[in-house]
């Protein structure tokens, strides 16, 4: 028992340090005081937020570290690169040290690193000690790293609202000080066990209490971060968070309370152990099992014989012979089946699946990263902590109902790369309507569906590279994917800066002038939100046909589960 209410300590600890470590997700909200303070372009500021999302390329030395220090070693050496990054910018930004441009992006590569070290910390310790529900954990942590712009922001707020300065120095400060509170919890992990039906069942419901809470957390931080410019009251809502990051605390409770809450609540729901991954070990092997059994082999090419299949094969001709190829050559037959890198990148399935989020949830990301500056030409300065505070609350809702399809599939199934392409659907009516529209309502309401759109899809992803793509490759296949981000980063970001600078130079376009490298008007991304948009509308088509080639396997796969439920 002792061990068992350890494990909820620990994940207690990988919550706080996933909701304070999402650093770069607050970008924007200094962006333009350094972009004065260090006399650069535009295009130059989107090489600095290019430089924080390259540290993805860098997350394998993570893993590499793991394999030759203790996890709590690995776990400072991420929050001094992120004190060491993010301090130095801060001395930067309040003039007490002068850096050339070189190292100061350097600096951000260094910070956005620290970020990636941080995640693999959190993710190690909830596959050890979560072996039964790693899904569940690995979701719920995970969608903490959305409301650190939200809880940073309530920070300086409650510290000196006038100072944007001071988020480089919480961002350097706070994560130190949350690994050295995590560090007890860590040194003490626990040898579990292996859990009895009943105590997976038990942990299933402290999991949805704890999204629950989470709901509540992300409400109160969206009602309250952004609405505080006196001090005072920004700290009692700050407090007002910090309890609310203590609640989870009380989980050992929950665990000695078991027998209650069986009687009084459990017995009124059906749980099972976790449907965070549709593909668990035991399903998948069943799963496997069948289809081979009924299944044979050509050209090293496994082919279902089922009736399903033949029938759509005789139905092929009739088909336009470019639709068809592109519906049925080569896709996925079953789920689970492991890829090796070299496999990945041969199939169609990977590049529809990698166009989809390049076009999706990382224009979304590359739009954080712009808000500060779009805020800014439409004359809406004053607001940026509260769209970042939208961003960043959205951001959590999204990541939060990616598990939704999981606690809803007894009653309503889909494949998850169909909601994938519903996730999508938000990202191109935002841009749009920020196109059409440069109102301070239009753009917080496009502001709410970007991050809802991309959240979703930031935490889906994990669960949908282990179904295509094998959950034991997941490790090396999942890095391939997130790739996209920092090429997104670059080439969205470039785009973006671009145009801007070019209303900048020329001054052309109805309400656009020229004011110390700041451009003012509709004009300044409008072009960049029209562009953004037909790409999101791209991504959206490729999710949709890579969900009309997985569909077969996802429902072969949801008929063999409940077959096997049935012996």
């Amino acid at each position: 028992m002792a061990g068992q209410s350890r494990k909820w300590m620990i994940l207690v600890a990988t919550i706080w340090i996933q909701a304070f470590t999402g650093t770069n997700f607050d970008f924007s909200a200094y962006s333009s005081d350094m972009k004065s303070v260090l006399g650069i372009s535009q295009v130059q500021l989107n090489y600095l937020a290019v430089a924080s999302d390259l540290g993805k390329v860098f997350g394998w030395s993570s893993g590499l570290a793991l394999l030759n220090f203790p996890l709590w070693v690995v776990l400072f050496m991420a929050a001094f690169m992120g004190f060491f990054g993010y301090g130095l910018q801060w001395l930067v930004m309040r003039n007490l040290i002068t850096l050339p441009y070189i190292l100061v992006f350097l600096l951000c590569l260094l910070a956005g690193c620290s970020i990636c070290w941080f995640n693999t910390v959190c993710f190690t310790l909830c596959i050890r000690n979560f072996p039964a529900n790693r899904p569940l954990a690995l979701s719920l942590t995970v969608s903490f790293n959305g409301v650190s712009a939200a809880l940073y922001a309530l920070a300086a707020n409650a510290i000196d609202p006038s100072s944007d300065a001071l988020y480089l120095l919480l961002n350097a400060i706070v994560p130190l000080i949350v690994s050295i509170a995590a560090l007890v919890p860590i040194l003490r992990q626990p040898n579990l066990e292996p859990l009895s039906v009943d105590e997976n069942r038990r942990d299933s419901l402290i999991f949805l209490l704890l999204n629950i809470l989470a709901i509540l957390t992300g409400v109160y931080l969206l009602i309250f971060s952004s609405n505080t410019s006196d001090a005072k009251v920004a700290r009692i809502f700050f407090g007002g968070s910090i309890i609310l990051l203590f609640f989870p605390l009380c989980i050992p409770g929950v665990v000695y309370a078991r027998d209650w809450f069986h009687r009084s609540v459990h017995s009124s729901f059906r749980y099972e152990s976790s449907h965070f991954i549709l593909v668990h070990d035991d399903d998948l092997e069943f799963h496997k099992q069948l289809i081979r059994e009924n299944s044979k082999e050509e050209n090293g090419i496994l082919l279902l014989l089922s009736d399903d299949v033949i029938t759509r094969k005789k139905s092929f001709g009739k088909l336009e012979h470019f639709c068809g190829a592109m519906i049925w050559k080569d896709r996925l037959v079953m789920l689970g089946e492991e890829h090796s890198a070299s496999m990945l990148v041969r199939r169609l399935d990977f590049w529809l699946y990698f166009i989809a989020y390049f076009c999706g949830g990382t224009i979304g990301l590359v739009y954080s990263n712009n808000l500060g500056q779009i805020a800014q030409s439409l004359g809406q300065s004053s607001s940026t902590t509260t769209l970042l505070t939208l961003y960043s609350s959205f951001s959590f809702f999204g990541r939060l109902l990616s598990a939704l399809p999981d606690y809803i599939r007894t009653k309503v199934y889909f494949a998850r790369t169909g909601w994938l392409s519903i996730a999508l659907v938000p990202t191109p009516v935002a841009l749009f309507l920020l196109a059409a529209s440069g109102n301070g309502m239009a753009l917080q309401a496009g502001t709410s569906l970007m991050a809802l759109s991309s959240g979703f899809i930031f935490a889906a992803a994990v669960s949908i590279t282990s179904e295509l793509f094998g959950p034991n490759s997941i490790g090396v296949n999942h890095n391939i994917l997130i790739t996209n981000i920092p090429i997104g980063s670059l080439i969205f970001g470039f785009l973006a800066a671009v145009v801007y600078d070019d209303n900048v130079t020329s001054g052309l376009g109805i309400g656009s002038i020229m004011t110390d490298q700041v451009c003012i008007g509709k004009r300044c991304y409008f072009l960049t939100f029209v562009w953004w948009g037909c790409l999101s509308l791209l991504g959206l088509a490729c999710s949709v046909l890579l969900f009309l080639r997985t569909r077969h396997a996802y429902d072969l796969f949801e008929r063999n589960r409940l077959s096997s439920q049935l012996y």
